[in-house]
C-alpha cells in the first residue's frame, strides 16, 4: 500500500497492492494551469513547471477520510477533472470523465514522497516538453511504453470490470462530485503565469 494524504492530513487515501502503472512528469499548460489554480505552483511544479505524476487504475484507489473535502475542475467542458481538496488545495489527480478509461494520475504533491521511488521506480517518461519552462527543454522520452502500459491498464479494468470500482465515480457512472467548468478567460489567465 501507498499512503496519500493532503498537506493538512484531512484527506486521507492509499493505493492498494500491486499493479500496471506509469511514472511520469508532465509539462503541459494545463497541468500547470492547475497548480496555479490551488495556488500551489511552488510545491507542485519543478523548476521547469512540470508535474510529477504517478497513474495507476482507480479500482486501487481507496478513501479512509475526508471524501466529502474533495472537489474537482475542469479547463474546458470536455478537459480531465482534476480533483483535490477544499480543506488545504491540495492536487490530487487527474481522470478522464469516461469511468472505463479507469485510470488516475495522481499529483506527488499528495504521495509519500519518501516512496514514491520504492514504490513506483524512476521516473520513466517526460510529456509535453516543449511547453517546459526556460531556454534548455528537457528531452522528451518514454511516451510509446507509458502508452502501453496505459491501454494495459485500461484495456484490464475494462474486461475485469474493476472500472466500476472506482471511488470518484457512483454506481450510476457519474462523478461523485461535481467537477466545475473554468470559464475560457480565466483558463487564460492561469496558463499566462
Amino acid at each position: 500500500m501507498h499512503a496519500i494524504r493532503c498537506q493538512c492530513g484531512t484527506v486521507r487515501a492509499q493505493i492498494n497492492g500491486k499493479g500496471i502503472h506509469n511514472h511520469i512528469v508532465c509539462y503541459c499548460r494545463d497541468c500547470r494551469a492547475f497548480a496555479h489554480f490551488l495556488g500551489t505552483g511552488e510545491g507542485t511544479l519543478d523548476a521547469q513547471g512540470g508535474t510529477e505524476v504517478i497513474q495507476v487504475s482507480q479500482a486501487r484507489l481507496q478513501f479512509s477520510q475526508g471524501v466529502e473535502q474533495l472537489a474537482a475542475i475542469r479547463l474546458t467542458d470536455k478537459g480531465m477533472v482534476r480533483w483535490y481538496t477544499t480543506c488545504c488545495k491540495t492536487p490530487l489527480g487527474n481522470i478522464m470523465s469516461d469511468p472505463k478509461m479507469a485510470f488516475i494520475g495522481l499529483i506527488h504533491t499528495a504521495l509519500d514522497r519518501d516512496n514514491i521511488d520504492k514504490d513506483f521506480g524512476p521516473i520513466t517518461a517526460r510529456f509535453e516538453t516543449a511547453a517546459a519552462l526556460g531556454v534548455a527543454k528537457p528531452a522528451q522520452h518514454g511516451i510509446f511504453p507509458v502508452i502501453c502500459r496505459f491501454i494495459g491498464m485500461s484495456l484490464a479494468a475494462r474486461l475485469s470490470g474493476s472500472y466500476k470500482q472506482s471511488p470518484l465515480f457512483d454506481v450510476k457512472a457519474q462523478l461523485i462530485v461535481q467537477a466545475r467548468v473554468l470559464d475560457a478567460a480565466t483558463v487564460a489567465a492561469l496558463k499566462a503565469e
